[in-house]
């Protein structure tokens, strides 16, 4: 039996002047067919004081999200702890080693991304970005950082534009979420 590939999304994020925006588009591929194009792969977790985008399987994101939320309410002032400890378990446990996806979270303070490599990754710019249009999303938004005056929402929305006409596994069914950063 041929494993049919799944391909689900991209998801970017821009941490710029007292904003970090986090967004995805909601198109979930399975082969050459488009089975969902409205999924919402950006999920606010502590009270709204966390959000995360996954990109990857569905299921082994959702675990990873259940997961994370649990270190979420064992380190909940500590981010970072958490997010440490979920790539650490990831890494170590047989089972989740076998898990397919990816996350970003960000805060009001930091930005990661955690794999199942193990690794917890802090851009320094504060572009960040997974998914099938990872790439073509982060160097629009690049670009839009560097050149524009342009609110982190905003990149982060004409990025995923960007990205949704390039890449066949993105839409433009866009979802957005921002949170108010501690200067």
């Amino acid at each position: 039996m041929t494993k049919i590939q799944s391909h689900s999304t991209t998801i970017l994020t821009v941490r710029r002047g007292n904003t970090v925006a986090i967004g995805g588009d909601g198109q979930v591929t399975l082969g050459n067919s488009v089975m969902k194009a409205d999924a919402n792969k950006i999920r606010k977790l502590l009270d709204g004081k966390v959000i995360t985008g996954f990109a990857g399987s569905t299921a082994d994101a959702f675990a990873l999200l259940e997961r994370f939320e649990a270190k979420l309410k064992d380190y909940p002032s500590n981010v970072a702890r958490a997010a440490t400890e979920l790539a650490k378990e990831w890494r170590t446990d047989r089972i989740l080693r076998k898990l397919e996806a990816m996350m970003i979270v960000v805060d009001t303070k930091q930005t990661f991304l955690l794999t199942g490599n193990g690794d917890v990754i802090q851009p320094t710019d504060g572009v960040l970005a997974i998914g099938s249009g990872g790439n073509y999303a982060m160097a629009a938004a690049k670009a839009l950082v560097q050149k524009t005056d342009l609110s982190s929402g905003e990149i982060v929305r004409t990025s995923l534009f960007i990205a949704s006409e390039i890449d066949i596994y993105t839409n433009n069914n866009i979802v957005l979420e921002e949170l108010k950063c501690a200067n």
